[in-house]
């Protein structure tokens, strides 16, 4: 019911309330402040998975699609009524697309945190949730997120691809151990790493058709040698299967597939670094900490 009502009804009615709470109170309502709107031609969206609803200043809540081209003709919209500044959660990853294009459109866009419109109950809807947005847009009671710049965007882009690589190798690590195990094959009590040299050397030898223990062996780093030979000769002594072996192929060449991702992205990374290094961004910041003598963490 109270949402059903125009903003301005319910502004009008939130001033009424409090200036009976004051006279109550015995207070003076001459010390009431009514807060007025800081900001004009405004929009409040709120973005999802598969909708995106914009609550426009005296226009009804209108819905679009999250398709390329109904964010193109979400953006003509807000265009055509003159809306200058736009406030939408960061949700997910959702907004990106829509903040870039309203951007290039010459609209102001204010990425909000979620927590800072999810404060007031009852607001169960898409609908009230973008014209909630709005209000707190019209009012000034929205802080604006940091969106980052496009080198540092595609640089922690690599950054997090490659993390998930890294990840994703671990787990063909643990394959790989398992299935020497199966085997009997007990390196991972013998060697720290089984992905480390010697592990490696072994295990290549192993899936190229050696099954002597002493020529495996022999495949270790001296260091090594020196100090666990002869539990590494019993580790090798292990019942080959074909099972096993299979086994042990999948997740070594999985694991070296990951290896090749890893180096992929590394060479991104070094170009994106390379390319913010020569435009400058950040050489502001070491001139300033030279100067002062401070270093950040």
């Amino acid at each position: 019911m109270w949402y059903s009502l125009h903003r301005d009804v319910r502004m009008v009615a939130c001033q009424r309330i409090v200036y009976i709470a004051l006279l109550g109170a015995g207070l003076s309502p001459k010390n009431f402040v009514v807060m007025e709107k800081i900001r004009t031609n405004t929009a409040g969206i709120d973005i999802g998975a598969k909708k995106v609803f914009t609550a426009v200043e005296g226009q009804p809540v209108v819905s679009h699609l999250t398709f390329t081209g109904d964010f193109i003709l979400l953006r003509d919209y807000l265009l055509r009524h003159n809306v200058k500044t736009v406030a939408m959660e960061a949700t997910g990853v959702y907004w990106v697309i829509l903040y870039d294009i309203l951007k290039e459109a010459g609209i102001d866009v204010w990425l909000v945190d979620g927590r800072q419109t999810k404060q007031v109950p009852g607001r169960k809807t898409d609908v009230k949730d973008c014209q909630w947005i709005l209000e707190l847009h019209n009012y000034g009671l929205l802080n604006r997120c940091l969106v980052i710049d496009e080198d540092i965007k595609e640089l922690r882009s690599y950054v997090r691809l490659r993390e998930d690589h890294i990840n994703s190798s671990s787990m063909h690590i643990n394959h790989m151990q398992k299935a020497l195990t199966l085997m009997n094959i007990r390196l991972k009590g013998v060697l720290s790493q089984v992905h480390g040299a010697s592990g490696i050397a072994i295990i290549e030898a192993i899936l190229n058709g050696e099954r002597n223990k002493n020529v495996l062996v022999n495949l270790c780093h001296t260091s090594v040698l020196k100090t666990k030979k002869e539990l590494i000769l019993k580790a090798l002594e292990g019942r080959y299967t074909e099972t096993g072996i299979f086994a042990l192929k999948q997740a070594y060449d999985g694991y070296k597939f990951y290896l090749g991702q890893i180096a992929e992205c590394d060479k991104r990374i070094d170009t994106v670094v390379n390319r913010i290094g020569q435009t400058g961004k950040g050489q502001d910041v070491k001139k300033n900490e030279k100067l002062s003598g401070t270093i950040n963490p």
